[in-house]
């Protein structure tokens, strides 16, 4: 899909940064038809020398932009929306990636009628590797769902759910990129523990995991099933996994996603 509308970036952090690599490497957008509305000068030097951008302090630049991505922290989106009362109006596509932030809380600061979708991306989204979760409010289109997928879709995979699920899908993959990061660095120390080089250790993690995941992913498998291939009786893998069910491993990142989703929901709530 190729969007001829104008898109505006309410915002220009990472993930802003992350959409617009991706909007351009898949020729979705052109740089002619991207502004991005950002206080930060360094932010806008980068993005302007990255992508070579249009950037700006006026929040009238999002006036004639058919979508405008709300791209900026949850506890700042109130007083942000209030600068864009009368600019953005039910004509456009107002996208917010603003995490915990119900659709509700937008409609009710911007025009009767507005049409706005909330998307909850996550960090990977910075290699084109994101994982996106995809809702709706009231009055969008399903040209304007096949819109916004497109535009997740550009940078990694993005599924289309109902609103009460993003709660969920904040605590998870939100969120889960930091548990992984942090998996990543036990299994490095570990592997430094045990008398590997610092250098030697992250290569075969890495590697480990990056082939584990292909593997789940292009298996018709059950993640358990792998598991057992790789766990032979009285062997060194079922002696590793018996330390991590001892000190419940498994129990521990269930806990650290609910702690994670409850989290969204008070920050919806707020």
């Amino acid at each position: 899909m190729a969007l001829e509308e104008k898109i505006g970036f309410v915002g220009g952090g990472q993930m802003a940064g992350a959409i617009i690599k991706g909007l351009l490497q898949s020729r979705i957008s052109k740089h002619s038809r991207i502004v991005v509305i950002e206080p930060d000068e360094k932010r806008r030097e980068l993005l302007s020398s990255a992508h070579s951008v249009k950037t700006s302090t006026e929040p009238g630049e999002a006036a004639d932009c058919g979508i405008v991505i709300l791209a900026v922290k949850p506890q700042i989106l109130g007083k942000v929306l209030a600068g864009y009362q009368g600019i953005l109006t039910e004509k456009q596509l107002i996208i917010s990636i603003a995490a915990g932030i119900p659709v509700s809380f937008i409609e009710e600061r911007l025009a009767v009628g507005s049409r706005i979708i909330r998307v909850m991306p996550n960090t990977p989204a910075l290699v084109l590797e994101g994982a996106s979760a995809l809702c709706s409010g009231e009055g969008v289109s399903e040209e304007d769902i096949e819109t916004g997928m497109a535009i997740f879709s550009a940078i990694g995979k993005c599924v289309r759910l109902e609103e009460s699920y993003l709660d969920a899908v904040t605590g998870l993959s939100g969120s889960g990129p930091a548990y992984v990061f942090t998996f990543i660095d036990a299994l490095i120390d570990a592997g430094i523990k045990v008398g590997l080089k610092p250098g030697d250790a992250r290569e075969l993690v890495l590697q480990t995991i990056l082939g584990s995941v292909r593997l789940v992913q292009e298996k018709d498998m059950h993640p358990v099933e792998l598991r057992a291939m790789v766990t032979s009786p009285g062997g060194t893998t079922i002696a590793g996994l018996h330390v991590l069910e001892k000190a419940a491993f498994k129990g521990a990142v269930m806990d650290g996603v609910e702690a994670a989703v409850n989290r969204s929901k008070e920050l919806g709530k707020g």
